[in-house]
């Protein structure tokens, strides 16, 4: 393929669509990028979408690849582990890694957005084109039908190939979801649970009224309040709550009475720095929690779905962001192979990375229950102290599930899902076996000694699971 020759156009301009349209432009495509919403570089585009975001290891790996590691490194404020906070206001830290180089980031959307489109412009051969929304692909002629909402007149665009970034309510999906000239596999399924935006402002001298390095959390078994830190000061406070189940949910808490006697009974230290609840909470809007797969990604050779659109994902294991940033690593690997079309280059892009999305996104739905509820147990609790001590004294032997996912990535995601699936049922039944334990007396010898009977019994499960005829 002469890359010269070849007209991209990504339908998106959010995180996913302008790292794309900057790895392309790189390469010496000529990239066309059409964006739904004003340019959030001029005008504010929050609209209860998450303002800051969990960047890591994955995502990095995209930024080194672009060479903006440096640049996204200054707009992120380092978290160490999960601040975990009880109904009484009392507080401990949770560790993400025993590794002191093993945390992750909170970095703004909306700032990591804006670089990403700045430096993708810095190249002569990609364009972006805002209010415009698209309203239909015709696949089949690899042409897209655009609403101007400045003239508010439609034009259509064609291109060699046409790559949705647009999110999960993709429009080229819904395309290929209308037709009927080909099999396209589709499902979404939501959380009970929703989710509403909040916020923790600085005090009168900008300063943090919280832990500054790390995501706080207020779980409580069936909802969870958590917070990020923001560069100014601030926290962007995440409420998860059902809709319309238990005590309290969304749809009881009509009147600023009943947020403040929700929050003053469940979140009491939360209530005393957030004197703009009540108002706050009936301006931002409640969003719903999704996961969404399908299949196949790609028609022919001439369009592709990526990101969100592909494969949106629940929060909780802060992959979303990291996950589609992967995406585009991915992709540009299968394009150095140098492929004879674009139908084998997104065949081949497909098949190498589907198994790992279905797999980020069963694990987020897995961190979802984590958070919310399983932090607070005991046995957990126990869990993550015997990692932190595995992960300090072999910090090459050892790894958790969550360091698998989050920090070690050149580790598919599918086989640390598999891998650390089993760990943890290994662990977990040691613990309860009493064949493990830790206190004061713990030594290094012990410490060895339980690394070489978790080793044991996790390589015996996954055993069994490949007897059973789970691969990976």
């Amino acid at each position: 393929m002469n890359n010269k020759q070849q007209n991209i156009l990504i339908i998106g301009a959010g995180l996913c669509g302008s790292l794309l349209a900057l790895r392309l432009g790189q390469r010496g495509f000529n990239v066309s990028v059409y964006e739904k919403r004003p340019d959030l570089r001029k005008t504010n585009l929050s609209a209860g979408r998450s303002i800051n975001l969990a960047f890591s290891d994955r995502g990095n790996k995209a930024m080194k690849l672009v060479g903006l590691e440096e640049k996204v490194k200054a707009l992120c404020i380092p978290m160490h582990g999960r601040m975990i906070h009880d109904k009484n206001g009392d507080t401990f830290q949770s560790n993400y890694s025993g590794r002191k180089h093993e945390y992750i980031n909170s970095v703004s959307r909306n700032d990591l957005n804006a670089l990403l489109l700045n430096e993708a412009e810095n190249h002569e051969n990609v364009n972006f084109y805002f209010n415009k929304k698209c309203k239909s692909v015709d696949f089949q002629n690899t042409t897209a039908l655009f609403q101007d909402y400045d003239t508010e007149k439609d034009f259509v665009e064609d291109a060699d190939v046409i790559i949705a970034a647009d999110g999960a309510g993709s429009v080229l999906r819904k395309s290929y979801y209308l037709d009927k000239g080909f099999l396209f596999s589709f499902s979404q399924d939501y959380l009970t649970h929703g989710y509403k935006e909040l916020s923790i402002l600085p005090n009168e001298n900008g300063d943090y009224l919280a832990q500054k390095n790390a995501l706080h959390i207020w779980p409580r078994k069936n909802f969870m309040l958590i917070a990020l830190p923001n560069l100014d000061g601030s926290f962007t406070v995440t409420l998860f709550l059902s809709y319309d189940e238990g005590n309290y949910n969304f749809s009881s808490l009509k009147t600023e009475e009943k947020v403040v006697a929700f929050f003053k009974e469940e979140f009491p230290d939360a209530l005393l720095i957030m004197p703009n609840l009540a108002s706050e909470f009936f301006k931002n809007p409640t969003s719903p929690l999704g996961t969404i797969k399908c299949s196949p990604w790609h028609y022919k050779g001439n369009t592709l779905l990526m990101g969100d659109a592909a494969h949106a994902i629940v929060p909780f294991y802060g992959q979303g962001m990291n996950a589609a940033f992967e995406d585009v690593v991915v992709l540009d690997a299968i394009l150095n192979k140098n492929l004879e079309h674009w139908e084998a280059t997104f065949k081949t892009y497909q098949k190498n990375r589907k198994i790992d999305t279905d797999a980020i996104a069963d694990l987020a739905i897995d961190n979802f229950h984590e958070m919310k509820e399983h932090v607070i147990a005991p046995i957990f609790q126990e869990k993550r102290k015997l990692e932190m001590l595995l992960e300090k004294k072999f910090p090459t032997q050892y790894h958790s599930k969550y360091a698998m996912v989050t920090f070690n990535e050149n580790l598919d995601y599918h086989v640390a899902m598999i891998r650390g699936r089993a760990q943890d049922r290994a662990i977990f039944n040691l613990l309860s076996s009493g064949e493990i334990a830790i206190n004061h007396k713990t030594t290094n010898e012990d410490l060895e000694k339980f690394l070489e009977k978790i080793k044991h019994d996790t390589n015996q499960i996954l055993e069994d699971q490949l007897k059973a005829g789970l691969k990976y």
